[in-house]
């Protein structure tokens, strides 16, 4: 099939490499010193699915009608990236590869004549050199859309994704979504602090910093009626577990999650966006907890403060010390 990518970082780049070796017809839209690499040399992808080198096409915006669209960019780039594939993208199944809550619902709006679908990936990619992503951690992908079960097309598509990597079409995929969200609190701290996922969580103090972030968000979630979907061991019934435990105790979800990363270290995609000198989307992870709980009447404290100091660390360009994370619980 052709299949194109638009985005191609550290998940787009994983999937352009892996669908290239599968055989399919790959065209990637990327920017600047990104697009160079990969039309000068390819798409280089090591780590967990082996050595792969991809030649693939590389432009601005998709250049030939695809038969499949994946959406790869960060969350806030998505609007903005769609817009301008629209001509060649509307009319054709798209799959929105993408953290948050909103991306099926923006590309819905955007491609009003396609069949949009989200896929959560748990993968772990770094991509801090263009043109060159490094698999940290390898993972099943979750595709489905709604909250009904997986409809023909979703099956479909997934056992074509298969083909190059494991996606499994689910049903429940707006309550996935969250336990997804849930997941994606493991991003900020090590963003802001300036170090890996799993040494953020073999801290002490801050792995409570992270639960409690986390556990601030699923209790959100239950206030807006959501049903948790079962994602990597995460389910409704643990996670409304772990929303009535104390802090402490609270703790062993965000260290399981270290368990299952191994110890390569994992910077997280809002660090690497950082590290690049490119906006966050910390403001539809933890930012999107924070709306979701005004929605419900609610606060949530400690993720509007770590919002506010990825944003902090966004405008500086300096990691801030641990103390300033620390003082999140106090909020």
């Amino acid at each position: 099939m052709r299949i194109g990518i638009i985005g191609a970082g550290a998940l787009g780049g994983t999937f352009a490499a892996l669908l290239a070796r599968a055989g399919h017809e790959v065209e990637v839209t990327a920017r600047g010193a990104g697009l160079e690499a990969i039309r000068a040399g390819g798409i280089r992808l090591t780590g967990g699915y082996g050595e792969t080198h991809a030649r693939v096409t590389a432009s601005e915006v998709l250049t030939a009608r695809p038969d499949l669209v994946l959406v790869c960019t960060k969350a806030q780039d998505a609007a903005a990236a769609i817009e301008a594939n629209a001509t060649v993208v509307d009319g054709v199944p798209v799959v929105v590869v993408q953290n948050g809550l909103e991306g099926v619902a923006t590309a819905s709006r955007l491609l009003p004549r396609s069949s949009c679908m989200g896929l959560l990936s748990i993968i772990a990619a770094n991509y801090t050199e263009p043109g060159v992503v490094r698999v940290t951690t390898p993972a099943t992908s979750y595709l489905g859309r709604g909250d009904g079960p997986p409809d023909e097309e979703s099956r479909r598509t997934a056992a074509l994704l298969s083909e190059a990597v494991s996606v499994v079409a689910i049903g429940g995929f707006r309550g996935a979504q969250w336990t997804k969200l849930i997941v994606n609190m493991l991003n900020a701290v090590p963003a802001i602090v300036g170090r890996s996922v799993q040494d953020v969580v073999d801290d002490r103090r801050l792995r409570r910093v992270v639960a409690a972030s986390m556990r601030e968000a699923v209790r959100v979630g239950v206030a807006r009626g959501i049903r948790f979907g079962s994602l990597q061991g995460l389910g409704d019934r643990r996670l409304r577990l772990f929303a009535g435990l104390p802090l402490g105790l609270g703790q062993v979800l965000p260290w399981l999650m270290r368990v299952r990363m191994g110890n390569v270290p994992n910077l997280g995609s809002t660090q690497q966006s950082l590290r690049r000198g490119q906006p966050t989307e910390v403001d539809y992870l933890n930012g999107a907890v924070v709306r979701e709980a005004s929605a419900a009447g609610l606060e949530a404290p400690v993720n509007a403060a770590l919002t506010a100091l990825v944003h902090e660390v966004e405008a500086t360009g300096s990691h801030l010390p641990d103390a300033r994370v620390l003082a999140a619980l106090r909020a």
